[in-house]
């Protein structure tokens, strides 16, 4: 395996160890253990000057996600629907809240997620050997608070979607057995704790900034991640001191092409904090590292550049959530974030409210292509489109060569927004400021004294389709009502998925008790 790491003037791809502990298809055993503890017992701890390959091994690791790991964490949610039908129902159903722990996803999310943990775990383990012959035991303890981060996010990840988890202690998989239940409460708090360790050990630039590793974690990373975890929690100051920080460091801004930040012109970006990073090398033909953005894209174009692919036809922006924009007079991010098709502008002027849409409303892209109709949904996700006249000449994967964004400073005003309006109290910036800068940026007017509910609006606006962000907010302000949208009837107890039939089988812990 490979890891890309971006410089301002070169792309150098370091070689890493491929820490893989499962095998890629559906049927990873638990009991396969990881190739980097293996490979430990071999390693020269003494050869200091080695101590980050565990690191970029683990970036490699992080970045390398499983295609099905997104849509399976963000599908749920009145801003997105499952598109591709007629194929793949199960993940349909999951969209409409009928779930089959039988599921080959649900089992293959669960794994990935774990596993990559557990790489975690391992760098953590292996760097500590490291620093017992390192020069500089600070560097150390700086490469194991960024997997600290990393790991963060995936137990975030992992506890949104299942609520009671396992958390592991270490990279051994037998003491997975012995590992309790943990309740989606303590797994947020383990984050805020985790992140509490590492954020006085982290770099304080802008990912970007960063001499060693561009566009690696950073304090201001692992800010917001505690934010989140806080946020999930109800603990509204610790959101607001959290999120004060990272606006107070001056460090990061809006990108102002709200367009563009989704593609090319996004990457490494002023605005994020996080994002996994992809790359061809700038080279027409020959190795490339990129996500499957496939799966996003629609089943049917006319491309501007002759030859670029077509996607799978999933994901698709939801009807409530497109007429929720409208209503608005939203334009810059429903024509970002929505690849509309003829038969979808037809159904959507079926109601009479909308039968005279805004000019942008076409089945062509601000970049010339064009999105014909299929079958498998009306529209596309626009936010994980690329430009086929932004691939690089020679290749033709559907969205090759993009960042995937996994947090932005958009998202953390807006947290900030609502922890001022939840009864949080801050000197960084006032809630008003927060979301006017980020409609702002939308070409929407200011508002004043802003209150709870419009910060919930903004972010609807703002976020949809990003990480399952609206369905997890929803779950925490239970606002269930919201969930039964277009034929789908949401109760609590769907909040959260069954575990997978596979990982029951092997783990006694996730046995019904």
């Amino acid at each position: 395996m490979k890891m890309i790491i971006k410089s301002r003037h070169t792309v150098i791809v370091a070689l890493a160890v491929t820490l893989t502990m499962f095998a890629t298809s559906c049927a990873d055993k638990l009991d396969e253990p990881a190739l980097n503890v293996r490979l430990a017992s071999e390693t020269d701890y003494t050869k200091t000057q080695n101590m980050i390959r565990p690191l970029i091994g683990a970036y490699a690791e992080f970045y390398t996600r499983g295609w099905e790991d997104y849509p399976l964490i963000s599908v749920r949610g009145d801003d997105v629907n499952a598109g591709g039908r007629g194929d793949q129902q199960a993940f349909g159903d999951t969209d409409l809240y009928k779930y089959d722990n039988s599921y080959w996803m649900y089992n293959s999310v669960w794994q990935n997620l774990l596993k990559d943990i557990l790489v975690m775990e391992s760098t953590r383990e292996q760097i500590e050997r490291y620093k017992e012959f390192a020069p500089n035991p600070a560097l150390a303890d700086q490469y194991i608070a960024e997997s600290k981060v990393m790991r963060a996010f995936l137990l975030l990840q992992w506890s949104r979607v299942w609520g009671d988890i396992i958390i592991p202690k270490s990279s051994n998989l037998e003491d997975l057995f012995a590992v309790p239940l943990s309740t989606k409460e303590e797994v947020m708090q383990h984050i805020s704790d985790q992140m509490d360790e590492a954020i006085p050990l982290l770099p304080t630039v802008h990912p970007r900034d960063r001499a060693d590793i561009v566009g690696g974690v950073t304090r201001h990373t692992a800010l917001g991640i505690k934010a989140l975890a806080n946020l999930e929690m109800g603990k509204f100051q610790a959101v607001a001191d959290a999120t004060g920080e990272i606006i107070t460091s001056g460090k990061f801004k809006l990108e102002t092409d709200y367009y563009n930040l989704f593609k090319i012109p996004g990457k490494l970006s002023q605005e994020n904090l996080l994002e996994l990073q992809y790359s061809d090398l700038g080279t027409g033909s020959g190795t490339s590292f990129s996500y499957l953005f496939a799966f996003f894209g629609p089943e049917n174009w006319t491309p501007k550049v002759t030859g670029a692919s077509s996607g799978w036809g999933f994901y698709e922006p939801s009807m409530k959530w497109i007429k929720f924009m409208l209503k608005r007079g939203e334009t810059e991010r429903l024509e970002t974030s929505v690849l509309f098709t003829n038969r979808g502008i037809t159904e959507i002027k079926k109601d009479p409210e909308f039968a005279t849409l805004p000019a942008f409303v076409k089945n062509v892209t601000r970049s010339g292509d064009q999105i014909n109709d299929f079958n498998r949904e009306m529209f596309a996700s626009g936010k994980h489109y690329l430009p086929s006249d932004q691939l690089t000449s020679g290749r033709t994967a559907y969205g090759e060569n993009k960042n995937f964004i996994c947090l932005r400073y958009a998202e953390i005003l807006l947290m900030h927004a609502e922890a001022l309006t939840s009864g949080a109290n801050s000197s960084a910036m006032t809630a008003d400021a927060a979301v006017n800068a980020v409609r702002a940026r939308a070409n929407m007017t200011p508002l004043s004294g802003v209150t709870n509910a419009q910060v919930m609006d903004e972010k609807f606006a703002e976020l949809a389709m990003e990480w399952g962000t609206r369905y997890f907010d929803m779950i925490r302000l239970k606002k269930y009502d919201e969930l039964s949208y277009d034929g789908r009837t949401f109760s609590e107890d769907k909040a959260y998925l069954p575990y997978p039939q596979g990982q029951v089988d092997r783990l006694p812990v996730l046995k019904p008790q």
